[in-house]
């Protein structure tokens, strides 16, 4: 049955005086595989899409698989103004889910966005949480994850190349010799389009 608790194995933190950097602590501690943590929470391996040994996917064919099993409790943190030591809703909401799981023996899951390097690379820095609430490997969250954040970088820069290119072909050129451009005539000299572009075009000329 999927509504018993998770047997889950938890890492317990090497806790060192004085407290170390976030980094030092990260380092220090060695990640669980991700496909040993699917199968203590109950994720079947065609569900899961590995990235290595410490990062996944899941697909969404879980939530049909669990359609029956009664919704659980869904916490939101935010709107936290960060102490100057940097504890805001990252921190927060990881340390939460320490609680709950480790130490009160229930289900929990922590949800958090990617963090983008923008931020991460400037003042706010990374997104991956503090001390011994944070996420592991702190780099991999931060710069790589599952490779999504490059993903939007590039289609950023194709869009911004597309409008570049746009802009200098519409101020070198007419809108008659741009059009013949993109819609270039056969060897008849006549234009063939599909019907739905025809359309277009007449309510544009």
């Amino acid at each position: 049955s999927e509504h018993h608790n998770w047997s889950i194995h938890y890492l317990k933190p090497q806790h060192l005086d004085p407290v170390p950097s976030d980094i030092a602590i990260s380092r220090a501690q060695p990640p669980k595989d991700v496909e040993q943590v699917a199968k203590e929470v109950g994720v079947l391996p065609e569900e899961l899409d590995p990235y290595g040994r410490k990062k996944a996917k899941v697909s969404l064919d879980v939530l049909k698989r669990l359609q029956h099993v009664k919704d659980g409790k869904y916490v939101v943190v935010v709107g936290i103004t960060p102490t100057p030591l940097g504890e805001g809703k990252s921190t927060t909401s990881i340390g939460l889910s320490q609680a709950l799981g480790p130490h009160l023996n229930k289900n929990v899951f922590t949800c958090l966005r990617q963090p983008s390097q923008g931020p991460t690379f400037g003042i706010k820095g990374g997104a991956a949480g503090g001390g011994y609430s944070q996420v592991i490997p702190m780099e991999e969250f931060n710069l790589h994850l599952t490779g999504d954040i490059h993903a939007i970088t590039a289609a950023n820069n194709l869009l911004a190349a597309a409008i570049d290119a746009r802009m200098f072909h519409e101020s070198t050129q007419k809108d008659e010799a741009l059009f013949n451009r993109l819609c270039p005539q056969n060897k008849q000299g006549r234009l063939r389009l599909r019907p739905w572009k025809s359309g277009f075009i007449r309510h544009f000329r």
